[in-house]
């Protein structure tokens, strides 16, 4: 539970449009969301969601079948206090841990697993092979993976918690070769503070 503790006092202590990773505007992920060509009715999970602004624009934008999960409720809370009790309710929303699943290890199968900034905090092989198990369980065939993590030249660490950079090879290698990747590129991302972190988003398609 320590991680889930970690993540539950940074949302507690901390306004979410200061944090670290925040984003505005999620327009990399939206970019390659775009490149599925999804419908509506498409099921997207979001991991890690926190209090993202991407379920807004998945939810302005049409979709019909959002999962936003995450390890911490308290930032899940935050989300769903910014949607309003309407939008809040067009959400499936999951607490639970993506190397030791309850919940999400029920779910049907999902068109879109879209991750960004999660799985670089899993430092141990342990919770990388669950948290890749897990994905090659719920992606379904020619479904798609969205994952977005600090590249080689980014940051070593990230809310005082040390992190695993990839670059695209590295991921390819990890999902294997029934996922084809479609695209790699590399972007610098500039923080609340003006600071600035190197990603690295990537886009597979399960074969």
């Amino acid at each position: 539970m320590e991680m889930k503790s970690h993540w539950e006092g940074v949302y507690q202590k901390s306004a979410v449009d200061s944090l670290g990773w925040y984003e505005a505007n999620p327009g990399p992920s939206l970019e390659l969301i775009d490149a599925c060509n999804l419908s509506e009715d498409a099921t997207i999970l979001n991991v890690g969601a926190g209090a993202t602004t991407l379920v807004d624009e998945l939810l302005q934008a049409g979709h019909r079948n959002i999962i936003a999960n995450d390890i911490s409720s308290s930032a899940l809370k935050e989300l769903q206090l910014r949607l309003g009790p309407t939008q809040s309710k067009r959400v499936h929303w999951i607490v639970d841990d993506l190397t030791n699943p309850s919940e999400l290890n029920s779910l049907e199968q999902i068109d879109l697993w879209h991750d960004r900034a999660v799985l670089h905090f899993f430092q141990d092989s342990l919770s990388q092979d669950a948290y890749f198990k897990l994905l090659r369980k719920l992606v379904r065939k020619e479904g798609h993976v969205i994952i977005a993590a600090f590249n080689l030249d980014g940051a070593e660490k990230c809310s005082g918690l040390p992190v695993f950079r990839y670059d695209a090879a590295m991921l390819k290698d990890r999902l294997g070769s029934e996922f084809q990747l479609l695209e790699a590129k590399d972007y610098t991302y500039l923080m609340p503070s003006g600071d600035t972190r190197e990603y690295v988003y990537t886009l597979f398609q399960r074969k």
